[in-house]
């Protein structure tokens, strides 16, 4: 769908979810100055998003006098963890794949314990007094086009065959009890799902490791690894050497040569209205529950206290994406297809001056759910790929990471995401050629859905590529 003119929203140093958080001490915290000099500890872990600091949080949670140290190129949640969503979910919603590729069993695993984190980071919140606006009132996935009508049915048959009682299918008269959006039309109601400001998670988080003795330095780029033993991070100032080593650097994993092929990137970007909490009340829209469409490129939109209506849209790639440039923090175009989009679906707010607009990478894998193991040295352990739906995954991903780097045989380090080969994607540059094709594609196939038309023929064939290879990168 091509952006009809209309202003767009300056672009901004930071997210907005991040500029909101820093503004307030009680998240803008004591500064966490550049390694400078060599140090010695037991964990040295490389990201300081989400993955890396819940990392570190259930290792102190574990081994309280345990030694570790976190790098951060920029600062705690200024990449992916401070940018996104929102959206905290589970796996539950993608069951009949999961039982395909692993069982009934493990996939049933795998679901509980990625619904017990959701649980868990808002007991976190409670527990360290982190206000960040946790409203766990379950997510609405919604056709938004009559293509899309019926998507959610395979999810609930699976659920149901299995005995799981988290969906319950809407029609369209009870969706838009639930949200008055003219282009609704029935759905499906997720219960275990919540939303969160995840720039105020992400720096409460950060502050509870401070205050658990964690070593945090930010604006430290890892310039070489050595996989040991012992793990020797090298950074332009200084070197950290440890017994163990974990990479959680979400995106910027392509960087690495180990995880070329494994991880590929896309992008997501969010437009953000001014408050209208009026207009949400004449849409109904006043339980805080997220909402999600059926698109493959879907978009995912939710409130804030306020009353403002984030509004994302996943599935984009500004370009052959080979290197994280600044397209990836603010692309016009994608920007301006987000408004023209959240319009459609809300020709109400047309009227609302949109106060931001950014965006950001994503680390895409090859079966839509991350993928966790250790390198042959046995001292260095990773978890990537969580493809646009991390919240919640990172939390079990830093249980995993824990278990790997403390050498725990436990239930975390036995799920079925762990030391599995994860799929590999075709080689440069076919990958980054390739997956520019297939995603505008994608978007152009669900953009056509949206506006009543039939897709053209080869779009719809080249959109269909990576199902016919095996990959599932996103919603059916």
């Amino acid at each position: 769908m091509c952006p009809m003119p209309h202003a767009l929203p300056a672009r901004a140093t930071r997210a907005w979810w991040l500029e909101e958080a820093l503004a307030l001490p009680e998240f803008a915290g004591e500064p966490c100055p550049p390694l400078v000099g060599d140090v010695t500890t037991d964990v040295v872990i490389v990201g300081g998003g989400y993955t890396g600091m819940w990392t570190a949080y259930h290792l102190k949670e574990r081994e309280p006098d345990l030694n570790v140290v976190l790098l951060e190129q920029d600062i705690c949640g200024g990449g992916p963890s401070g940018r996104n969503g929102g959206f905290v979910n589970g796996w539950w919603s993608g069951l009949p794949e999961w039982i395909t590729r692993f069982g009934e069993t493990d996939a049933i695993e795998l679901c509980m314990a990625a619904s017990r984190s959701v649980e868990a980071i808002g007991a976190f919140c409670t527990r360290h007094d982190v206000d960040a606006w946790w409203t766990p009132n379950g997510e609405l996935c919604v056709a938004s086009s009559p293509a899309q009508e019926g998507r959610w049915r395979g999810t609930l048959e699976a659920a149901e065959r299995m005995g799981i009682d988290e969906f319950a299918e809407l029609s369209p008269d009870e969706v838009r009890k639930v949200c008055d959006s003219p282009v609704f039309g029935g759905g499906m109601f997720a219960r275990e799902v919540a939303t969160v400001q995840p720039a105020r998670l992400a720096r409460g988080l950060r502050r509870v490791l401070l205050e658990r003795g964690v070593r945090i330095y930010e604006g430290t780029h890892v310039r070489r690894f050595s996989h040991g033993p012992p793990v020797i991070a090298v950074t332009p100032n200084g070197a950290v050497r440890a017994a163990h080593g974990v990479i959680a650097v979400n995106a910027w994993a392509m960087n690495w040569k180990r995880f070329r092929r494994t991880v590929a990137v896309r992008g997501s970007y969010i437009v953000l209205t001014a408050p209208a909490p009026e207009k949400l009340e004449a849409l109904g829209w006043t339980g805080g529950e997220a909402i999600r469409d059926m698109r493959p490129s879907l978009h995912y939109l939710r409130t804030t206290p306020d009353g403002r209506i984030a509004f994302g849209c996943a599935g984009m790639q500004p370009g052959v994406s080979r290197r994280i440039g600044a397209r990836f923090a603010y692309d016009t175009r994608f920007i301006g297809a987000a408004i023209d989009d959240l319009h459609r679906m809300f020709p109400s707010f047309a009227d609302v001056p949109i106060d931001a607009g950014w965006g950001g990478p994503i680390d895409v894998a090859g079966t839509y759910l991350p993928f966790f193991g250790s390198l042959q040295s046995g001292t260095v352990h990773y978890g990537l790929g969580f493809t646009g739906n991390g919240v919640a995954p990172c939390h079990l991903g830093g249980q995993i990471l824990a278990s790997l780097a403390l050498g725990s045989d436990d239930g975390f380090s036995r799920l079925a995401l762990v030391a599995r080969e994860p799929m590999r994607f075709p080689p440069e540059p076919l990958l980054s050629v390739g997956m520019l094709v297939v995603n505008e594609a994608i978007r152009r196939r669900d953009d056509a859905e949206d506006l009543g038309r039939r897709p053209n023929p080869v779009v719809d064939l080249v959109a269909r590529i990576p199902r016919m290879l095996g990959y599932n990168l996103g919603p059916r």
